[in-house]
């Protein structure tokens, strides 16, 4: 639900609220144009400052002094009025304002998009709804950062969600600001709220009678200091039963223009004075250099309403079209989903068919959509993973949903997830335990999909048939982005004698022929993002860690040649020469810290990333790898490479460890010997990084939080912080 108040305003009110925040950007200028030409006035006071500018200005009306400091006068003239900046120190005008200019025209397209009243309601109303967006987006991305205390923190997601989060987090505050001050003032202008300004100090009843005093020597005048002054006005010339009207940001008053005294004062209530306070916020005048900032943070709408926009289109495009789903009433079985971007709709979709090929009547909905149905025998939930742990949007009301529900059906729970994320699954985790204490019946045992696994997918689906007793087959395609042809330049072989081949592969881009060649820039990445490759006769993208980074000129990936293995089989058979078509999927969530140590853990072909990163280190940087592999003779991949780099500098230490020799050392060992050097590196600031398998993480991961543990540090802790990554399979 919050998520829906978040992004529906913004779709509704996009086109709005980019004209209320480019138009309110560029009006942040004017007190700062301001401050720049205002002249110094310290120690003079209003007196003397009226008598000059009325000697060197003949029909003077009145004087206003802007809150950042110019001073300007409205003088009487045979084509009507104008109104001029003038010195304080002399009085004489020093230029003309920019009445009927740019800006004047920008702050009524601000204010009212040139609509009078009709106008100003819109806008005030957009203001109302850009208070909503910026609340429930700061909530939001405490929400996927886990916390408001990790909310600086780096932000994980790529693209369109990525450039969201890390424009908002800059902005937001700022936003909601600007917006719930526009509101208030919006407010104001109908007179929803009180602002004080309709409470004026009265007119004296009676002034004292003789020869006005020259303006310079009025004495309530005089005591008011000129950075106090907002405006003064002149009585009607040749009146003596008229008086001077002064107002500062306190209060307002009549001076006697005979006796010099000051005639019914009135001190501004307290609407007033918060008034004030917020036409300087919303404004900037007198506080330039917050509106400054105001103004700034409204130059991210247009960048926020376009990947917000770009972000729902996905997600809008992500979820399938469920051509069999059946009515809840009817259902002989309920699929309910918890998505964020929409992935987990398509396996729902799948799963979907082919229940329905057996004749089973399906009902697939929003976990948030939970009801009562009749004719179910069971429910299954399969739901992903937001933020650190959070519910998706499609679930994010389940939990007290479910609590409220009369009905109890058995449940089979199936979590998504991605397991280089520190809350692997950890919402469904959370599901699971909320199930179990509240004895819901599991028809299934809770299991995971890992990266969007056709082969973790359809081992549960197979599962799912078993106890149904129906042989279902999903067919499940894994959307596929568009792919660059790539031909292989060179390989190395290892691992022959282990039993183990492994090739390390470098491959270069194809440019397209013609002018396409010239227009297109190629994969963007870096050491570490995973190169996506679908082998003939598959269907399914196999992810291979990239050893290399744009800019070193060539994409490499080290691949083990599995049993079986239809995509690592081919690659390790291939010649150079040979072209192949891939994708790179962003992995910024597996990368070195800017600064302080690293250390970095791999075995096998899990050493690849860790090479690509070290060509991006600078040398002397506090390098350490510990590196698994069977034999030095056989397997020690990069071995040449690695070398150069302890002489170069790049890498302070290399610690192999290998299996099928004498000492048979595995890294986790290696880890456990270092526990000391390691302690001290993580005190240091430095951050662990795992590449390999699930096994070896496992076991690199209980040593770490052994050597952890005499300081009061965990792996856990390190996760939260970033400083402890995984890339496993």
């Amino acid at each position: 639900m919050l998520r829906r108040l978040h992004s529906l305003p913004g779709l509704i009110f996009g086109l709005v609220l980019i004209v209320l925040a480019s138009s309110g950007a560029l009006l942040s200028l004017a007190p700062v144009m301001d401050r720049v030409q205002a002249p110094a006035v310290a120690g003079l006071n209003v007196a003397e400052v009226a008598a000059r500018a009325a000697e060197a200005n003949p029909g003077l009306t009145k004087l206003h002094r802007s809150p950042n400091g110019t001073i300007s006068a409205s003088v009487k003239a045979k084509l009507g009025f104008q109104t001029v900046i003038i010195d304080p120190a002399t009085g004489k005008a020093i230029g003309a304002t920019s009445t009927g200019g740019f800006l004047d025209w920008v702050k009524e397209l601000h204010r009212s998009f040139f609509a009078d009243m009709a106008g100003h309601a819109v806008s005030g109303i957009s203001a109302g709804f850009m208070v909503l967006i910026a609340a429930s987006g700061l909530f939001l991305l405490a929400m996927a950062m886990g916390g408001l205390r990790r909310i600086t923190r780096r932000v994980r997601s790529t693209g369109s969600r990525g450039w969201h989060a890390r424009v908002a987090r800059l902005a937001a505050a700022g936003l909601f600001v600007s917006a719930l001050t526009g509101s208030y003032m919006s407010l104001a202008t109908f007179g929803v709220l009180n602002d004080g300004r309709a409470i004026e100090a009265s007119f004296p009843d009676k002034v004292a009678e003789g020869t006005a005093l020259p303006v310079n020597q009025l004495a309530a005048l005089q005591a008011i200091p000129l950075q106090n002054l907002r405006d003064l006005t002149f009585p009607a010339k040749g009146d003596p039963t008229d008086a001077f009207l002064v107002s500062t940001a306190t209060g307002e008053g009549y001076v006697d223009q005979v006796s010099g005294k000051m005639l019914n004062w009135m001190d501004y209530g307290l609407a007033r004075r918060v008034w004030e306070f917020i036409y300087m916020l919303h404004t900037g005048q007198g506080l330039w250099m917050i509106g400054l900032v105001l103004g700034l943070s409204a130059l991210s709408v247009p960048v926020l309403s376009v990947t917000g926009a770009a972000i729902w289109w996905g997600r809008r495009r992500a979820r399938p079209h469920l051509r069999h789903n059946a009515r809840a009433s009817v259902a002989d079985l309920v699929i309910l989903v918890g998505s964020e971007g929409g992935t987990t709709w398509g396996f729902a979709g799948s799963l979907l068919d082919a229940l329905h090929k057996h004749g089973l009547k399906v009902h697939v909905a929003a976990m948030n959509d939970l009801q009562h149905y009749p004719q179910a025998g069971g429910m299954i939930l399969m739901t992903a993973t937001y933020g650190d742990g959070e519910a998706p949007s499609s679930a994010s009301r389940f939990i007290d949903k479910l609590a409220q529900s009369q009905q109890r059906l058995p449940i089979a729970l199936l979590a998504f997830g991605d397991r280089m994320f520190p809350a692997y699954c950890g919402y469904a985790e959370k599901l699971g335990r909320v199930l179990e204490e509240g004895g819901w019946q599991a028809f299934l045992p809770f299991a995971r999909v890992d990266r969007q696994s056709n082969a973790d997918f359809n081992a549960w689906v197979q599962e799912l048939g078993n106890l149904l007793s129906l042989k279902l087959e999903p067919e499940h395609h894994a959307n596929i982005p568009p792919t660059t042809e790539l031909e292989l330049i060179s390989r190395e072989d290892y691992g022959a004698q282990v039993q183990a081949p492994t090739a390390i592969l470098r491959f270069k881009a194809v440019r397209k022929p013609g002018w396409r060649g010239y227009l297109t820039q190629g994969l963007r990445y870096q050491a570490g993002d995973l190169l996506g490759i679908v082998a003939p006769g598959s269907d399914l993208p196999r992810l291979y860690s990239l050893a290399s980074s744009r800019r070193d000129g060539f994409i490499e990936i080290a691949v083990r040649k599995m049993p079986g293995g239809l995509c690592s089989g081919w690659l390790n058979d291939m010649e150079p020469g040979t072209r192949i078509k891939a994708f790179v999927r962003l992995n910024p969530a597996f990368r070195p810290q800017a600064k302080g140590p690293v250390i970095m853990i791999a075995a096998g072909t899990g050493v690849g990333p860790m090479v690509g990163f070290l060509r991006t280190l600078r040398r002397g940087r506090q390098a350490v790898l510990y590196f698994g592999a069977r034999d030095p003779i056989s397997d020690f991949l990069y071995e040449g490479y690695l070398r150069d780099c302890l002489l170069e500098g790049r890498l302070a230490r290399l610690v192999p460890a290998f299996s099928r020799v004498r000492d048979r050392a595995y890294v986790q060992g290696r880890v456990r010997h270092d526990a000391a050097h390691l302690r001290d590196q993580i005190l240091r600031g430095g951050q662990v990084l795992v590449c390999g398998s699930i096994a070896m993480a496992r076991a690199v991961a209980d040593e770490v939080e052994a050597a952890l543990a005499p300081i009061g540090l965990s792996v856990a802790g390190l996760r939260a912080e970033g400083r402890y990554l995984e890339d496993v399979y």
